[in-house]
């Protein structure tokens, strides 16, 4: 996950609520959970790939 390139659309929150958040000050993504449990892993597939500044990046 890149901060420095999330744009604060909150696709990813939406999406994954389980692995990633938003700051209140600016909505720029926190990840809450860098080792997700598989039963999100499509969730974090979907969040990853409905980013629009691609600031997801997934390890295979």
């Amino acid at each position: 996950m890149d901060q420095t390139r999330c744009c604060s659309s909150g696709q990813c929150a939406a999406l994954a609520p389980e692995v990633f958040d938003q700051r209140d000050d600016d909505g720029v993504v926190i990840l809450l959970d860098a080792a997700p449990p598989e039963a999100v892993h499509a969730a974090v597939r979907d969040a990853a790939l409905a980013c629009p500044a691609a600031a997801i990046l997934l390890d295979p």
